[in-house]
């Protein structure tokens, strides 16, 4: 799953790690190794090392610090596919459309069944449909979850900015509350730079207002 940059990387973080715990014999001046690093150790280096030289790529971070295991590849497609149909299951009538790509599971939430205008808290009455996916996604845990927010292109850039961060920063604190590891979740806001639709329509400017959450598998390699 990483590039070969990637684990090179994290080689090098595991050799500092090792190579960082030498110590001064202090009746013979000898130097000695304490080759003992725990693998917390050298995951916390990989993840810091990792993190700088990835920049924006938050999904190899969120790869790095992931304790949840991984899925044999040949398991993959089945493990998505339960998962698929008990969303399916869950979202049905409740405005959330879920799309599959490949392997990945993209939810789209879509703001007016979501959030109050220009509001980041979650609606009362749509916090049950996000419990029911918190209980889906504790019961997948192998799958990582990115959220982005996203807003139409109406008012200040910036503001449209702050308020996808928010938004998106809100549904992942719910679902942390709801059982959800939170080193699974990432979330980042795209304000108005990824519409997928018209913003010089109404109907265009409903659909950008969104969150979507996408579910992407540790894959074992």
């Amino acid at each position: 799953m990483f590039q070969n940059k990637h684990l090179g990387i994290i080689a090098l973080a595991g050799t500092l790690a090792l190579t960082g715990c030498t110590t001064v014999d202090s009746q013979t001046g000898e130097q000695r190794t304490n080759k003992t690093a725990t693998g917390a150790t050298i995951g916390a280096i990989a993840g810091a090392v990792l993190g700088k030289a990835t920049g924006s790529h938050h999904r190899d971070r969120a790869i790095v610090g992931a304790a949840v295991g991984a899925i044999a590849g040949a398991a993959v497609g089945n493990y998505m596919d339960k998962q698929e149909e008990e969303l399916r299951q869950q979202t049905a009538g409740t405005g959330i459309d879920v799309q599959r790509n490949g392997d990945n599971l993209l939810l789209t939430l879509p703001n007016g069944v979501t959030f109050d205008v220009n509001r980041a808290d979650v609606k009362p009455e749509f916090q049950s449909v996000l419990s029911d996916l918190a209980t889906t996604l504790n019961r997948y845990p192998k799958t990582l979850v990115e959220i982005s927010g996203h807003t139409d292109s109406t008012g200040a850039a910036s503001y449209n900015q702050t308020l996808s961060e928010n938004r998106a920063s809100s549904v992942k604190s719910f679902l942390v509350r709801r059982g959800v590891m939170p080193e699974r979740l990432t979330t980042v806001g795209y304000g108005q730079t990824k519409p997928v639709a018209s913003n010089a329509t109404v109907e265009g400017r409903a659909k950008n207002r969104r969150v979507e959450i996408e579910l992407i598998p540790i894959v074992e390699g």
